[in-house]
């Protein structure tokens, strides 16, 4: 089992900037990718960035540019540093973790808001 927090969320204007952090915990030696998706009200749940253990990064088109993923894996924990910010980045961002067995756990969820 892998237990995950997320935090850093919040309101900010649009062209500012967030940083979320998502610690794990338990069975963490296990992890292979870290990452983060987001879903705004009445929409589906949308893959936003991801991570793997040996440092290789992957965006969805809409991020690049903008957001950037990192890792500790000593700490165990995922941030996304998201800059620029638009309206239309407003969501619940939840972190998920993918172990060996490609097997997923998932967090509580921030919420983030853009807006003026």
């Amino acid at each position: 089992q892998v237990h995950l927090v997320e935090s850093g969320g919040g309101l900010v204007q649009p062209g500012g900037s967030l940083r979320l952090s998502c610690a794990a915990s338990g069975s963490t030696g296990s992890i292979n990718i870290m990452g983060w998706y987001r879903q705004a009200p009445g929409k589906q749940r949308e893959w936003v960035a991801d991570m793997t253990r040996s440092g290789s990064t992957h965006y969805t088109d809409s991020v690049k540019g903008r957001f950037t993923i990192s890792r500790d894996n000593a700490k165990n924990t995922v941030y996304l540093q998201m800059n620029n910010l638009k309206p239309e980045d407003t969501a619940v961002y939840l972190c998920y973790v993918r172990n060996q067995f490609h097997y997923d756990y998932w967090g509580q969820g921030t919420q983030v808001t853009v807006s003026s």
